[in-house]
């Protein structure tokens, strides 16, 4: 009889309804991602980890892309609060935002952050990288090859990457003595190109430079190749995570690295352990510095020689015609030379 049911469901094409069921077992299988900005080749990372995972454990996943704008945030937040997903995955472009802050405080349904930090976190799990490992591990190498000035383009601080970048490097660079200057900014190409060309653009430029996001690193590669500044002969650079296709840029780049596809994984097993009754956790997830010849030493100025002392001569000096060149006139090379 079974086999006969089977047959005629094939045979008409017929597809379960998901809201009947949903509405008899109070579960839609159906779990939210609200991302920053997909066009980040990190978060599409994060987010594929997520899917298959989500998809291994019988649940789809619907994914909303803020573009950076902390507006479409809340938005995305409340319109899967009315669509009734089982959780929500979360990788802001703003924490500080008060209008997704309000309205994560009157979601029922369980959460994991994705390398953010929110007010109304308490009730939510969390799975962090530790940038502060692989940050400082990329000032003490920079430090040791002899820089004393680095900057670092970063992202906006409304976001713990940039957060604890940029709390790290000033906290490792003034224990080793090193200057240390921090551009802010969006995640973006222009912020990168524009903070770079000002910092080359300085009386005392720094000699090297780490860039806080995929897109910013591209920016400031333009600014770079516009500016004439080679790399590491002018400049060193490290980059924030690893760019697909890095290995065959001459020099390669030296990265501060992560595994994206794994965050992705362990926030959906975060989530799924908050769905099965368990208490929200977080969980860590390294970072580490990969060192490369886009790293040198900093280039210096030649030092300055003087011209060796001779002996004043004991034979009379020669007579010689006048010079008819005014008093405190300058002379070039080819009057010397003549």
């Amino acid at each position: 009889m079974r086999n006969r049911v089977v047959d005629a469901v094939a045979a008409l094409g017929y597809e379960p309804d998901l809201l009947a069921q949903s509405l008899r077992t109070r579960a839609t299988m159906t779990v939210g991602f609200v991302v920053g900005n997909i066009s980040n080749p990190l978060l599409s990372e994060i987010a594929l980890g997520a899917e298959t995972t989500l998809r291994t454990a019988g649940y789809s996943m619907l994914l909303a892309n803020s573009m950076d704008n902390p507006e479409l945030d809340c938005s995305h937040v409340r319109l899967f609060a009315q669509r009734r997903v089982d959780g929500l995955l979360l990788s802001l472009s703003d924490e500080l935002s008060p209008g997704t802050n309000e309205a994560l405080e009157k979601v029922t349904f369980p959460l994991v952050l994705v390398d953010r930090e929110l007010r109304a976190g308490g009730h939510a799990s969390a799975v962090l990288a530790d940038h502060s490992a692989g940050i400082a591990a990329a000032a003490r190498h920079l430090a040791a090859l002899g820089h004393k000035k680095v900057a670092l383009v970063n992202g906006r601080p409304t976001v713990r990457p940039a957060r604890e970048r940029a709390t790290t490097l000033r906290r490792v660079c003034r224990q080793l003595g090193v200057a240390c200057t921090v551009r802010s900014g969006t995640f973006t190409t222009e912020h990168g190109e524009r903070a770079t060309a000002a910092l080359l653009a300085e009386a005392e430029p720094p000699s090297a430079v780490i860039a806080g996001s995929n897109q910013i690193l591209v920016g400031v590669l333009r600014a770079l190749r516009t500016t004439g500044c080679r790399v590491p002969i002018d400049i060193s650079v490290v980059t924030c995570d690893e760019v697909p296709l890095s290995e065959f840029l001459v020099p390669p780049l030296a990265t501060i690295q992560r595994d994206p596809y794994q965050m992705g994984a362990i926030a959906a097993n975060l989530l799924l352990e908050l769905l099965a009754g368990e208490l929200p956790r977080t969980q860590s997830v390294p970072t580490s510095f990969h060192p490369t010849s886009s790293c040198a030493p900093p280039r210096t100025a030649p030092p300055k020689t003087e011209p060796p002392k001779t002996a004043p001569s004991k034979t009379a000096p020669s007579k010689t015609a006048p010079s008819r060149r005014p008093p405190g006139a300058n002379l070039s090379e080819d009057d010397i030379a003549s």
